[in-house]
C-alpha cells in the first residue's frame, strides 16, 4: 500500500494531555492507545477506560484508530508516531496481527512496553503482554449454548459462519474455532478458519465487524442455502446486520443468532430476541489495566505477567441469555445490561 503522512489520514487520532495534582518537575509518562476503529462501541469504551486511568495517574495519552476494521496501514503509521513521540508504552488492538509485528519489534527495541488488547498478536509473544477476553472460551460458550438450545436438532443444523476479515486475525480464529468446538464440530487445524469437513456448515463469509458487512455476508450465505437455522457472528454489529438480512428473506424466526461482545446494544438485542445469546467481554477493564501496566513499567521496569496456565492475562467473559441451557454457565440479560458498554 502507498504510505501517507499521518497528517493526511482521515482517522480518529487525538492527543489528550492529562494531569492531576500539582505540576511535577518531571514530564508526565506518555502512552499510546491504538484501536481498530473509533466507531465500534467496544473500542469507544476501551478508549474511555484508558483515558480515565491515564487522567487518574497523571499520564499523557495519545489515541489513534483505523478508519475501518482491517485498516493495517493506519495502525502501522500510528505505531511510528508513538515511537517518535518517545512513549513508555503502547496498547494496541491489531487489525493485522501478523503484519504489525515488525512495527511492534521496532517499538520494543526502542524500550517501549507493547501490550496487545483483546486481539493477541501472531505470534502472541511478539508483544510484551496480552490483556484479553479468553476469545476461544467466549466462542465455546455460545457454541455450547447453541448446541444445547437445539438439542437433537443440532445434528441437522445448517450453520452460517460470519467471520471478521480475510486476513483472519487471531481474535477471528479464536472465536470461530471456539464456537465450532463448543457446538461439537471437529475443527481440524485449530489455528485455521474454514478447513472443517462438517456438512452442517453452509459456508463462511467476512463482515468487517460491522452491520453492513453482516447484512451482505448473511445475504450471500442465504442465497447459498435459505434453510440456514444457526448463525455465528464475530460480533454484535455483524449480528444486527445478519438479522436484517434474515428479515428481508422473511426468515428471522427460523434462525438463531449467537454473538460475542456484550455491548449494551447487543445485550438489548438479546432481550429483544434478535440474538439468542452473546458472550460479554470487558474492554474498559482491559484498557485501564493496560495503562496501569505502563505506569508500573515506567516506574521500575516491571512487566505484566499472564494469568496462571495461560499465555495472556484473562480479563473475563460471561454468557448473557435469558434462555439458560443446562451445563452452560450464563448470566441473565438484566445482569448483562448492568455490566454492558456502549
Amino acid at each position: 500500500m502507498m504510505t501517507k503522512s499521518l497528517a493526511s489520514l482521515s482517522l480518529a487520532a487525538s492527543v489528550v494531555a492529562l494531569s492531576v495534582g500539582v505540576a511535577s518537575a518531571q514530564d508526565p509518562v506518555k502512552a499510546c492507545l491504538i484501536t481498530k476503529t473509533d466507531i465500534n462501541p467496544f473500542f469507544v469504551k476501551m478508549k474511555e477506560g484508558a483515558t480515565a486511568k491515564a487522567e487518574e495517574l497523571g499520564m499523557e495519552l495519545m489515541t489513534f484508530a483505523g478508519k475501518i476494521d482491517g485498516d493495517h496501514e493506519t495502525q502501522q503509521q500510528a505505531m511510528e508516531s508513538c515511537i517518535a513521540a518517545g512513549v513508555k508504552g503502547v496498547l494496541i488492538t491489531a487489525s493485522d496481527t501478523k503484519a504489525i509485528t515488525e512495527s511492534v519489534k521496532q517499538a520494543r527495541d526502542a524500550g517501549i512496553l507493547v501490550i496487545a488488547l483483546d486481539t493477541p498478536l501472531d505470534p502472541i509473544d511478539a508483544a510484551d503482554a496480552t490483556f484479553a477476553t479468553d476469545n476461544r472460551e467466549a466462542g465455546r460458550l455460545i457454541g455450547a449454548w447453541a448446541a444445547g438450545k437445539m438439542g437433537d436438532g443440532a445434528k441437522e443444523a445448517k450453520i452460517a459462519m460470519l467471520d471478521l476479515a480475510a486476513s483472519a486475525p487471531s481474535v477471528d480464529v479464536l472465536r470461530n474455532q471456539g464456537f465450532l468446538e463448543g457446538f461439537g464440530i471437529d475443527v481440524k487445524d485449530e489455528n485455521l478458519i474454514g478447513d472443517e469437513e462438517d456438512a452442517r456448515i453452509v459456508g463462511h463469509d467476512v463482515t468487517s465487524g460491522n452491520e453492513e458487512g453482516g447484512r451482505q455476508a448473511m445475504e450471500a450465505l442465504m442465497q447459498k442455502d435459505p434453510a440456514i437455522n444457526l448463525v455465528y457472528t464475530i460480533n454484535e454489529p455483524a449480528a444486527a446486520g445478519a438479522y436484517e438480512a434474515l428479515k428481508s428473506f422473511g426468515m428471522e424466526g427460523n434462525a438463531t443468532i449467537v454473538s460475542i461482545d456484550g455491548g449494551c446494544p447487543g445485550v438489548e438485542n438479546v432481550k429483544a430476541g434478535v440474538i439468542g445469546a452473546t458472550s460479554q467481554q470487558y474492554p474498559l477493564k482491559m484498557a485501564s489495566m493496560g495503562i496501569e501496566a505502563i505506569a508500573a513499567f515506567a516506574k521500575d521496569g516491571t512487566k505484566p505477567q499472564p494469568t496462571e496456565g495461560l499465555d495472556f492475562t484473562d480479563t473475563g467473559v460471561n454468557l448473557v441469555t435469558d434462555q439458560a441451557v443446562e451445563g452452560v454457565p450464563s448470566i441473565s440479560v438484566e445482569d448483562g445490561l448492568a455490566q454492558c458498554w456502549g
